[in-house]
């Protein structure tokens, strides 16, 4: 990989670590969907700061996610033709989707069912019988493998026929969209994640998915598409994504505002973000993809500048990083309820528990990317 691309993997084991610790601040009082709570979300400070972090990742993370893989998509049709592009999706995708669905994730709820005072094995009974199918963060690569599906469609019926020897050299380089396209679409998302919110609220799954987010995911997939085709990503610099980074440093704050001023209008707790025209809704819809295009370029531009020479450590990171994204659901449970008789302020907890998960799980997947038939799927 050229030395200028090396700080993208980087950015995802970054990304990877932001998971880990999205889902231990949900254990320890953030809202949110995870396999067990040790706290519920409440008005105490440790609380509201964990909100703030899990709501802060959530404006951008997966997002982010969706724009490096969309990057990586076309030059891999390209070089793999279509049969060979959606088999290997399917292969990196499909199957660990599958695996834990039908093994990592009920093994993590039997886990907690154990805890519990439960017995571990009526879990994969009770999921068996109801034909229940937990995706849990793998959702994530059942929407990228829906998304590359589409483009796959999408580059059959509308796009040029396939070049198996195009390189990044071949590539068509065009200027980086001004600053007013970037508010502009990000503006446009806000209104599209605002709309779906009217019949889907956050929160809410179907088959899986948390719709509520996805206008802000499809567009980043499409971005990252249109930004390897342009070469957007080396020409990006602070002149060109600077009015971005400053109205997302600008606008981040007004979701706290907001929260403190709707607890003290509706009363803690009672004010609706979720979805439909309440005004808290509407400018939580239209406050994440201004916030996320901001943090995403910031990102780009200093992991581009600080992280981007060769590393062996970094090297060895990135190599599980997938890995580390599918195994990390048994592992941080299963740390959290080892810990779950400390009595330390939940922020502490936090803190520990999520670095132990972090370190743990890098430990765990390295056995894994080893193996000749497992290494090839992550």
């Amino acid at each position: 990989m050229p030395q200028r691309d090396l700080y993208i993997d980087r950015l995802r084991s970054v990304m990877t670590v932001l998971v880990i610790l999205h889902h231990t601040a949900i254990t320890y009082g953030a809202p949110g969907g995870w396999f067990w709570t040790e706290l519920k979300p409440s008005g105490a400070p440790s609380s509201l700061l964990l909100t703030l972090f899990v709501t802060t990742n959530q404006a951008y993370f997966m997002g982010f996610f969706f724009l490096l893989a969309g990057y990586f998509t076309p030059a891999s049709l390209e070089r793999k033709g279509y049969a060979r592009f959606i088999g290997d999706r399917f292969l990196r995708l499909g199957l660990p989707l599958l695996a834990f669905g039908l093994v990592l994730g009920p093994l993590t709820a039997a886990i907690v069912n154990y805890a519990e005072g439960d017995g571990f094995w009526i879990v994969f009974s009770v999921l068996w019988q109801r034909r229940q199918f937990i995706n849990g963060p793998l959702w994530f690569a059942e929407a990228l493998l829906i998304f590359s599906l589409g483009y796959c469609a999408w580059r059959a019926v509308f796009g040029a026929k396939l070049s198996p020897s195009l390189t990044p050299a071949d590539r068509t380089p065009r200027p980086v969209p001004a600053a007013r396209w970037w508010l502009l679409t990000a503006f446009g998302v806000g209104l599209a994640a605002l709309a779906i919110r009217q019949f889907v609220l956050v929160g809410v799954n179907i088959f899986g998915l948390q719709l509520a987010y996805f206008a802000a995911y499809i567009f980043l997939f499409a971005a990252g598409i249109a930004a390897w085709r342009s070469d957007w990503l080396r020409q990006l610099n602070w002149k060109n994504a600077r009015v971005a980074i400053v109205v997302g440093i600008l606008v981040w704050p007004l979701m706290p505002v907001a929260g403190l001023v709707a607890a003290r209008i509706y009363g803690p707790g009672k004010a609706n973000f979720l979805g439909g025209l309440t005004w808290p809704a509407i400018l939580y819809a239209l406050w994440e993809p201004f916030v996320a295009w901001g943090f995403i370029a910031a990102w780009l531009l200093f992991s581009r500048a600080r992280m981007n020479r060769p590393s062996a450590f970094w090297e060895w990171m990135n190599r599980r990083a997938y890995a580390v994204y599918i195994l990390h659901p048994p592992v941080l449970v299963s740390i959290a309820l080892l810990l779950h008789g400390w009595p330390a302020p939940a922020l502490a907890k936090c803190a520990v528990v999520g670095a132990l998960a972090c370190t743990a799980t890098w430990l765990v997947s390295d056995p894994f990317v080893r193996l000749p038939g497992v290494r090839r799927i992550v």
